[in-house]
């Protein structure tokens, strides 16, 4: 599969018009759903080729940006979330310099 290409996996005829938020490739249990003893052969399971990885990261894109931007009447909540990953992404990558500025009270 080449950029911009379809998934291998889709067939017009029996998908419909493509949905870049959907999965088309065989269904799988739902990770909700998986029983812990499970697990390791759930994960067993996952293609986890670079590709794979990126297709998923554009399916949870395109199914975020599909519930909370691009509906009619579209609230505020997409710039709380972004907001907040902000935050928490910065904090994460400046946490080495704040570490060392910590007020300590000593006894």
């Amino acid at each position: 599969m080449a950029f911009g290409d379809y998934p291998a996996e889709y067939n017009p005829k029996v998908h419909g018009p493509y949905d870049p938020a959907r999965y088309y490739g065989k269904a799988d249990v739902p990770f909700g759903q998986v029983k812990l003893g499970e697990l390791g052969a759930w994960f067993g399971r996952r293609n986890k080729t670079p590709s794979a990885i990126a297709g998923a990261f554009s399916r949870a894109w395109w199914r975020w940006n599909h519930k909370y931007v691009q509906p009619k009447r579209a609230g505020i909540a997409p710039f709380f979330q972004l907001t907040a990953a902000a935050m928490t992404f910065f904090y994460a990558i400046n946490y080495g310099k704040m570490r060392h500025h910590r007020n300590y009270k000593y006894h």
